[in-house]
C-alpha cells in the first residue's frame, strides 16, 4: 500500500481511463453553459477488477482438437475489449482537448458538417492537414528524445539499485539517477545553445542562442498528433520484443489476450544499451514531464509577445508546474519503489501517459493562458497561493515522511510514529499524516492541481478539466487500493481502517 513519494506520475499513468468519464463531465457542463452545443460526448468508464485466465485442461473431441482459454471475470479497464476501447480513445480525448483550450470553451467545430451541396466541411480542424508539418514535427520530437537519451547517458549520474525482481532471484536492476541534471542542462541548451544558421557576408554561419519556443504554440496539436503517433510505435516496438529471448515478464500483463497485454506492458523491464537503459524509468520522467515544462514556457514566450507583458496567472503557474516537474527529477530515486517500476509492464498504458498525456493535457492551463486570460487581482492570486503552498506541504510532509518510515523505521525523524504491525510483517502507519486520512497525500495533491486550474479564473470549464480529471482519478484509485489492500492484509485492513477512518480529509471523509 505504501508508496515513495512519486507516486502521482505512477497512478496518472496506469488510471488514463478516468479521464473519459471527466471528460464527458466536461463536456455536460459545458453544454449546459454554451446552448448552441448539441453533440453528445458518450465517455466510457470501466471498473478495476483482479483477475486470472487459464487454459481449459479438459479436451473435446479428437477430431476437433481446441486449447482455449477460461476468461474468469474481467480484467482491469474491461478486460481485452475495455483496453482496446480505451487504447482508441485517449488520443482523441488528447486531440479534442487541445481543441477546447484553443477555442477557450467547449467546442466541437473541429467535427464535420453537411454543407448544401452535399459535401463535407470543417470550420475548425483540430491540426494542420499539411504533411510537411507532421514531418517537421515527427522529426523534431525524435530529436527532443535522442537530445533526452543522450542527456542521460552522458551527465554524470549515481548509480541506484531498485527493487527486488519479482521472480525470487532477488536481484535487483541498477538506475542512472542524473534526471535534476538533465533538468537544468535542458534549460540551459535552450536558453543559449540553440543552433541555428545566419547568413554573415554571404556566407552560412552557425550562431547559438535562445530555442524558438513559439513554434510549440503554433504547432500545438501537431505536435500532439505525432507524439501519440510515436508512442504508439514505441508501444508496439517493445510489445514485439517482449516475445524475444528470455524476458521478465510482468504478472498483470502476460495474460495471453493481445489487446490487454499491449495496453498493460508484457515486459516488466524493458531495457536496451548493454541493459543499461530502462526504457520504463526513463519515460517516466525524462521527455514528457520536462517536455511539460517546456510547452508551459513557450506559452509564456507566446503571451508575451502576443500583449507585451506576462500576466500574474501566467507566471505562478509556470513557478507552480516548473517547481512540480522539477521536484520529481530531484527525487527520481523514489520511483523505484513504485508499482509502475516493480509490477506494471511497460504498454501503452504507460507510454501514452508518460510520452503524451502528461505533457499536453497538463499543459493545457497554459495555452489556455495565452489567449484567455482572465487578469487575476493580486488579492485573489495571493489566495491561489495559499492553496498551492498548502497543497505542496501536505502532498511532501505526507510523502516525505512514508518514505522515511519505510527506508529506516528507526530514524530520527519517524522513530516516534506509531504504527499496527501486521501479520505479514509490514508496518502500517496509525500517526503522524498517516493517522489524519489513509489518503493524505493525495488530498494535497489535488489541491495543488485545483490551484493550477484557478490562475485561469472561473469564465470557462476547459481549463477545470485537470481538477474533474483528477478527483475522479483519485477517487478510484483510493477504491482500487482499498480492495487490493483488504485481499493483502484482511482483518489487519480492517482494524487499520478502524484505527484511521477517514480517507482525504480527516473529520470530514
Amino acid at each position: 500500500r505504501i508508496r515513495s513519494i512519486h507516486f502521482c506520475r505512477s497512478y496518472i499513468a496506469k488510471d488514463l481511463v478516468c479521464s473519459l468519464q471527466a471528460l464527458a463531465l466536461l463536456c455536460i457542463m459545458g453544454a449546459m453553459n454554451h446552448s448552441k452545443t448539441k453533440n453528445e460526448v458518450v465517455a466510457t468508464t470501466t471498473a478495476a477488477k483482479s483477475t486470472k485466465e487459464e487454459k481449459d485442461p479438459k479436451k473435446k473431441d479428437s477430431s476437433t482438437k481446441q486449447h482455449k482459454i477460461e476468461y474468469e471475470g474481467p480484467h482491469e479497464f474491461g478486460g481485452p475489449i475495455g483496453t482496446l476501447l480505451t487504447t482508441l480513445m485517449l488520443p482523441l480525448v488528447v486531440l479534442v482537448l487541445a481543441h477546447f483550450a484553443s477555442r477557450g470553451q467547449i467546442d466541437f467545430s473541429f467535427l464535420p458538417s453537411l454543407e448544401s451541396d452535399g459535401t463535407m466541411s470543417c470550420s475548425a480542424p483540430v491540426f494542420c492537414t499539411d504533411g510537411m508539418v507532421l514531418v517537421y514535427c515527427t522529426v523534431g520530437l525524435i530529436g527532443w528524445f535522442t537530445f533526452q537519451v543522450l542527456l542521460e547517458r552522458l551527465l554524470p549520474c549515481e548509480l541506484v539499485e531498485g527493487a527486488p525482481l519479482p521472480d525470487g532471484s532477488n536481484n535487483r536492476l541498477k538506475y542512472r539517477i542524473n534526471g535534476h541534471l538533465a533538468f537544468w542542462v535542458t534549460l540551459l541548451f535552450l536558453e543559449v545553445g540553440w543552433p541555428s544558421f545566419v547568413s554573415v557576408r554571404g556566407r552560412d554561419r552557425i550562431v547559438f542562442g535562445r530555442a524558438p519556443l513559439t513554434l510549440l504554440y503554433d504547432y500545438y496539436t501537431e505536435l500532439a498528433l505525432c507524439t501519440i503517433l510515436l508512442s504508439v510505435l514505441l508501444s508496439f516496438y517493445l510489445y514485439i520484443a517482449s516475445f524475444r529471448g528470455d524476458k521478465l515478464l510482468a504478472k498483470g500483463g502476460n495474460t495471453g489476450y493481445h489487446t490487454y497485454d499491449f495496453f498493460i506492458g508484457r515486459e516488466l523491464n524493458p531495457r536496451s544499451l548493454g541493459n543499461t537503459f530502462d526504457w520504463k524509468e526513463f519515460c517516466e520522467l525524462r521527455p514528457g514531464l520536462i517536455g511539460w515544462m517546456i510547452l508551459n514556457l513557450a506559452m509564456m514566450e507566446q503571451q508575451y509577445f502576443k500583449l507585451g507583458y506576462v500576466s500574474g496567472s501566467m507566471i505562478l503557474l509556470n513557478i507552480f508546474q516548473g517547481i512540480y516537474v522539477w521536484d520529481a527529477q530531484y527525487q527520481e530515486r523514489a520511483i523505484l519503489t513504485t508499482m509502475d517500476i516493480t509490477t506494471d509492464g511497460f504498454g501503452f498504458m504507460l507510454i501514452f501517459g508518460d510520452l503524451a498525456w502528461v505533457p499536453f493535457t497538463y499543459s493545457l492551463q497554459a495555452r489556455y493562458l495565452v489567449d484567455y486570460d482572465p487578469h487575476l487581482s493580486m488579492g485573489a492570486l495571493a489566495g491561489i497561493v495559499l492553496v498551492q503552498i498548502s497543497g505542496y506541504v501536505i502532498f511532501r510532509s505526507a510523502n516525505s515522511q512514508k518514505d522515511a518510515f519505510r527506508r529506516d523505521p528507526n530514524d530520527a525523524s519517524v522513530s516516534h510514529l506509531q504504527y499496527l504491525q501486521t501479520k505479514r510483517g509490514t508496518r502500517l502507519l496509525t500517526s503522524g499524516w498517516w493517522g489524519m486520512a489513509r489518503k493524505i497525500n493525495y488530498t494535497g495533491d489535488w489541491m495543488m492541481g485545483l490551484s493550477w486550474c484557478m490562475v485561469c479564473g472561473f469564465e470557462s470549464i476547459v481549463p477545470y478539466y485537470y481538477a474533474i480529471y483528477f478527483c475522479i482519478l483519485l477517487v478510484h484509485r483510493s477504491v482500487r487500493d482499498d480492495v487490493m489492500c483488504q485481499e493483502k492484509y484482511g482483518d489487519d485492513w480492517v482494524e487499520y481502517k478502524r484505527l484511521v477512518p477517514y480517507r482525504f480529509i480527516p473529520g470530514i471523509i
